[in-house]
């Protein structure tokens, strides 16, 4: 699913180098859990990843596709159609419900909506989603994302992330806002739609503890050079 080789990234031609990965490798349908202390290049991995950044030299592939080849606007579609982000601040349309926010993908992809109509229908797949995620309630008070608790935000983003099924998910410290018990329930709902639909899942964080729920456990500084120059 993924697969990394001879990886060179900086953010302009006269920063710093902040990743150099000779090779990296995710098999599909696999759990990584990726850590690494702040500065270590995770947010500069994840851009490349999820098809927002390009690499400066090297290749990136995701699901056979070498986004260091395609257009912006090609790497965008690509995005739509093949990667689920949980990004670590959400980004959720703070004015539209949550439901509203978890059915988006499905307006900036054809192959996601299809895949929900086949499956469910689109609004019905979002509820589903929803009362998965414990948030049933939401869904009868109809707040907008802007009203919900930081917890609420980060599992509807999570939702919004699984939503037509996705090939890759990727997952920028997810847990982060969730206390303990509401952290071991989100965990376990995650990884039941993950293997139900065979999704391979890239989980980052700081929290060493959460490892014990991955097939693997990586250290981004062992893969990238560039922490040792």
């Amino acid at each position: 699913m993924i697969q990394l080789r001879d990886v060179r990234f900086r953010w302009n031609r006269e920063g710093p180098l902040l990743l150099d990965i000779p090779t990296f490798k995710v098999e599909a349908g696999e759990k990584v859990f990726l850590e690494g202390p702040s500065g270590s290049g995770k947010t500069s991995l994840l851009n490349l990843l999820g098809a927002i950044s390009a690499p400066e030299h090297g290749s990136v592939q995701v699901n056979g596709t070498d986004l260091g080849q395609l257009t912006g606007a090609a790497r965008d579609s690509f995005r739509a159609d093949h990667i689920g982000i949980i990004f670590q601040m959400f980004n959720l349309i703070p004015y539209l419900s949550p439901l509203d926010n978890i059915i988006l993908p499905c307006q900036f992809s054809a192959r996601r909506n299809a895949s929900v109509i086949k499956r469910n229908g689109v609004k019905e797949e979002g509820l589903r989603l929803l009362a998965h995620m414990q948030l049933n309630d939401v869904v009868n008070i109809g707040s907008p994302a802007l009203e919900l608790s930081v917890g609420q935000q980060q599992r509807v983003a999570a939702a919004r992330s699984l939503i037509g099924s996705p090939e890759l998910i990727i997952a920028d410290e997810p847990t982060s806002a969730l206390d303990h018990d509401i952290r071991e329930i989100f965990l376990k709902l995650l990884f039941e739609e993950v293997a139900n639909a065979g999704i391979t899942l890239l989980f980052v964080s700081h929290d060493a503890s959460l490892a014990g729920w991955f097939d693997r456990r990586i250290k981004l500084n062992d893969i990238n050079e560039a922490c040792s120059k």
